[in-house]
């Protein structure tokens, strides 16, 4: 059976870019990745919002809600800021379908907490702990896309994700395995694998938010990739995953020598 590459030049060019523009702001630290949660968490609430049914005002009222609430999450960064996460919810809970307010306001609460917790790793642990975990989620999804594209095989999930394979996840593990013991060793070899299978887990579930709407995409802002809750969904759930953990184990993250 050919494999459909046709989707592969638009994929990669929007992904050299968003490579180039997130880990700028990854290297600059400070405002840079301040600014950089809180367009994501905006853009990822106003998509989540359409995907729920709301119209496309209110959906962009609730991305703006988001925006703010992240503004004061990430510039504070003080425990009473942190209720500010529930305030897109507490909005959709008006603004959205009647049966979907529920999964819009968990969600929303999920993309919140993933803002704040980039900038938090960046911050308080540093640069090479955010690009190790960024780089776990990259090299999952493509180890994931071409495994899966080229060896095929039975279905992850196909009721939900009909595209993902069994050969595409265990190939996403292996990458972040791979990944994550070249910069901690077998410790944070075991905690990638973790990590990498939450963000497959969190890509099923906006798979399952899109089926459950009728839509293939959450929307067209990214060519080839689809909107940012399509590219950046694995990482709300592996960031949010991380902390989870960190608050249970001591994880073996990677700091900067000296």
């Amino acid at each position: 059976m050919a494999r459909d590459w046709s989707d592969l030049r638009a994929r990669s060019l929007s992904a050299v870019a968003m490579i180039v523009i997130g880990f700028g702001a990854i290297f600059l630290g400070g405002f840079a990745i301040k600014a950089l949660a809180i367009a994501v968490s905006g853009l990822m609430v106003w998509e989540l919002a359409r995907l729920c049914g709301a119209t496309d005002l209110r959906a962009r009222a609730l991305g703006g809600v988001a925006a703010l609430a992240s503004t004061a999450m990430v510039f504070v960064m003080i425990p009473p800021s942190l209720l500010a996460m529930f305030l897109p919810a507490m909005f959709g809970m008006a603004l959205t379908a009647k049966g979907s307010r529920g999964i819009f306001g968990f969600y929303s609460v999920l993309v919140m907490l993933t803002g704040f917790g980039l900038v938090s790793l960046r911050i308080g642990v540093g640069i090479e702990a955010v690009v190790w975990l960024v780089g776990v989620v990259i090299l999952c999804d493509i180890g994931g896309y071409f495994a899966g594209r080229m060896l095929g095989g039975p279905k992850f999930w196909p009721a939900i994700s009909p595209k993902k394979t069994w050969s595409g996840t265990a190939a996403g593990w292996i990458c972040a395995a791979i990944w994550g013991f070249a910069f901690g060793g077998i410790g944070l070899a075991i905690v990638s694998i973790v990590i990498a299978f939450a963000g497959q887990l969190g890509d099923i579930l906006e798979s399952y938010l899109k089926r459950r709407a009728g839509i293939k995409d959450s929307s067209n802002l990214i060519p080839g990739h689809g909107g940012v809750l399509d590219r950046f969904d694995a990482l709300v759930a592996a960031i949010v995953a991380l902390m989870v953990l960190s608050m249970i184990f001591p994880l073996p993250l990677p700091v900067a020598a000296g």
